[in-house]
């Protein structure tokens, strides 16, 4: 987030959101484009299977020219430099040489070969006041295209997270894409016509999208994948101490089992520090989650790594996007002796931020 405004004020999480179905669930259908200010996170989907969880990822948008004077060039923050989107003007990525779209961007989805997806789904936000004021009504609408394919249009089927103030204009919507998954498979995912405004501002511009993949493998190990979603403001200070966590019950992870955690979240800044994401399994065991790329205070920095890394394709590739973060995160050392619940506590940078997703993938016993 700029400098120069605070977020629109501390919401947090559900104190005490419980998982404990043993089935996948999917998320009641609202219509599209009913909208709220804020989204409580809820489970989208959990199911117990051979195979795993994968995701492609991409922001939307980029810098394009300097707009303060202790600003890095913008080649240098699109290879890691810290920077905020509020020193930049920020146009979009366009990959795709239609003329019909303004903005696209792509990203490799790396379904393993012989899986079956078991659920889909595509979440896509930003902000839409920046230099112009984009129109809410296009919130709950993008196009895909699947590897070799077409655009298809995308239509939000759930309630879509959107707040408004006098700094910014943030949303995020999402909708179930497994039909659509499961005939175009691994390859290089297009998303296009994503919702955000350009310029410059002390709010800054920001926005991408990330695919969040279900699948089964009958050679993989028996995991318990999760995908939970809402749209919660985190404030600076905001955290544990408030109660904004989520709780993962009704596990069956055994001492040594792996695991791995995603997080999406909007409006982080590379070099603005106070973020932090924890997790505490029911054992009292807690540790940070963080890696070489994300440090403990800086979760969210505007990143699309695996433990640190890249792990599929985009185009393009920016390290630093500029208030767009897809992570995920070693979540073993949580699980070291065994875990029937985590809990997953988020604390807001000094500037606040914006949390869309979790999706958590665990070892299970059977």
């Amino acid at each position: 987030m700029g400098s120069s405004r605070r977020i629109v004020g501390t919401l947090g999480l559900l104190s005490c959101l419980t998982l404990s179905a043993n089935v996948p669930v999917a998320g009641a259908a609202a219509p599209v484009g009913k909208e709220a200010p804020r989204v409580p996170f809820t489970q989208r989907y959990q199911a117990v299977q051979h195979g795993g969880l994968v995701r492609a990822s991409n922001s939307s948008i980029g810098c394009r020219k300097e707009e303060s004077a202790q600003a890095e060039p913008c080649a240098a923050v699109n290879k890691g430099a810290a920077g905020t989107n509020s020193d930049y003007e920020m146009f979009y990525d366009e990959v795709d040489k239609d003329p019909d779209t303004y903005n696209s961007t792509r990203a490799e989805l790396k379904v393993p070969q012989g899986a079956k997806v078991s659920y889909a789904r595509l979440y896509w936000g930003g902000n839409l006041r920046v230099g112009e004021q984009k129109p809410p009504e296009d919130n709950g609408r993008v196009l895909v295209a699947e590897p070799g394919g077409a655009y298809k249009e995308v239509l939000a089927d759930t309630v879509i997270g959107h707040r408004s103030d006098n700094a910014g204009d943030a949303y995020q919507a999402s909708a179930d894409v497994t039909p659509l998954v499961r005939k175009g498979g691994a390859g290089m995912w297009t998303v296009a016509q994503l919702n955000i405004a350009m310029g410059h501002s002390d709010m800054g511009a920001w926005g991408g999208w990330t695919l969040v993949v279900a699948y089964e493998h009958p050679q993989e190990p028996v995991r318990r994948v999760s995908i939970w979603d809402g749209f919660e403001g985190l404030a600076a200070g905001a955290g544990e101490a408030a109660g904004e966590t989520v709780q993962l019950t009704g596990l069956d992870a055994a001492p040594g089992a792996s695991g791995r955690a995603g997080v999406v979240a909007y409006d982080g800044d590379r070099g603005t520090l106070g973020d932090s994401l924890t997790v505490t399994a029911d054992s009292g065991r807690r540790i940070s989650l963080n890696d070489g790329e994300n440090p403990f205070n800086d979760v969210m920095n505007s990143t699309i790594t695996e433990f640190g890394r890249p792990s599929f394709v985009r185009q393009p590739e920016h390290v630093n996007n500029l208030g767009y973060d897809a992570d995920v995160f070693d979540l073993s050392p949580a699980l070291s002796g065994g875990a029937r619940s985590l809990t997953f506590g988020f604390t807001g940078e000094s500037q606040g931020h914006f949390l869309g997703v979790l999706f958590v993938q665990t070892d299970a016993r059977r």
